[in-house]
């Protein structure tokens, strides 16, 4: 059973709390003198700033993530942990720091439970490196281009956000630093690639209601709008985290003030023609954006004919072209506007698992 001495209080000032007032005594007396770094990064609704009271009833409380230089790790991880087991408070601002293990394989993960004895804790000890690849994949210093291409967005979310209570190796900040945002032509290619999946079905809303498929056209609308929210993210340089918290970030953006409006209205039409205008709306105010980031040409924002058919579209694809003109790095310049990784791939099973989305990075692109 879960249970708190009082309300509800964020992750990371969970985390932040128990090493201040756990973690960092343990250290001092097991590994004095010994450099380490303290987080909360990786998985967890607290790493993306979006955990609320629901989130206490499994995998959420005091958590820590601690690192270790690779020589530290292998002589002291073990012992660290066991240190912490019988010696880290038994609540943290009220919240237990000991985990039940869920009761099988319906029921796989942790729920904090107050106990008598050891903690069965939930401080990881790591190396940066060996975290790094178990999260992104093997990766040289300076990640290329395909490195980039095959990391999906919300990995990356969750490395570089979270907090850091401490960093006396100075690696895991510096690993959040070179991933923070895109390198500029990779940005480019991913803003010209997103463009390029709107283009690809602005018209089916029309072409689905025109055939009496209203339900179809709605989803259409559906995909559309998800589509410009990762846009959106994409022009104000944010990762863009997995479903479950996609609106919710889309929500602290500038661009919810002006396209949140337009695709609510969209979502919530029963008329396809409200629908499409809706749409067109969000487009609009999208490519307003674009035009005024300064990163490609001016490119007319205005909707317009599906060619010779009576649907209002953008054609999306005039801005995929050209931003695509401004890439310059060859090897992006060589590949189909496919994209990132999670540009054309959303299972959440293939997405955690680096070498398989490596392999399918690399295959872009190779032809038939």
């Amino acid at each position: 059973m879960t249970t708190s001495g009082g309300p509800f209080v964020s992750g990371l000032d969970l985390a932040r709390a128990l090493y201040e007032e756990g973690v960092r005594p343990v250290l001092r007396d097991v590994a004095p003198g010994v450099p380490h770094a303290a987080a909360r990064v990786g998985a967890g609704s607290e790493v993306l700033g979006f955990d609320t009271a629901r989130s206490a009833d499994h995998d959420w409380g005091p958590r820590l993530d601690l690192f270790l230089r690779a020589e530290d790790h292998q002589r002291l991880a073990r012992g660290i942990g066991l240190a912490l087991a019988e010696r880290l408070p038994k609540q943290v601002r009220g919240w237990p720091t000991h985990f039940r293990a869920g009761g099988g394989p319906l029921d796989p993960v942790g729920h904090m439970e107050v106990t008598d004895g050891p903690v069965d804790h939930r401080v990881r000890v790591h190396t940066v490196d060996t975290w790094a690849a178990e999260r992104l994949g093997p990766k040289g210093a300076e990640p290329g281009a395909r490195d980039w291409l095959a990391v999906p967005q919300q990995r990356l979310a969750e490395v570089t956000g979270g907090a850091v209570f401490h960093d006396g190796l100075g690696t895991l900040t510096g690993l959040r630093r070179r991933l923070a945002w895109y390198p500029d032509q990779v940005w480019r290619y991913l803003l010209a690639c997103q463009w390029q999946r709107l283009s690809q079905e602005e018209a089916f809303v029309g072409r689905c209601a025109e055939v009496g498929d209203d339900l179809g056209s709605a989803v259409v609308a559906a995909r559309l709008a998800r589509d410009v929210m990762r846009l959106c993210l994409l022009l104000e340089r944010r990762y863009a985290p997995y479903g479950k918290w996609l609106g919710s970030a889309f929500a602290r953006l500038d661009a919810a003030r002006t396209v949140g409006p337009a695709l609510r209205g969209a979502l919530a039409a029963t008329d396809a023609e409200v629908r499409e205008a809706c749409l067109c709306d969000a487009y609009e105010a999208v490519a307003a954006q674009q035009n005024a980031s300064g990163l490609a040409a001016w490119v007319d924002p205005t909707r317009r004919p599906y060619h010779s058919r009576p649907y209002l579209v953008l054609h999306a694809e005039r801005f995929a072209q050209a931003l695509a003109h401004t890439v310059t790095d060859p090897e992006l310049r060589a590949l189909p506007l496919v994209g990132g990784v999670d540009q054309w791939a959303d299972n959440t099973d293939l997405l955690g698992q680096p070498r398989a989305i490596r392999a399918a990075v690399d295959a872009v692109g190779e032809g038939p």
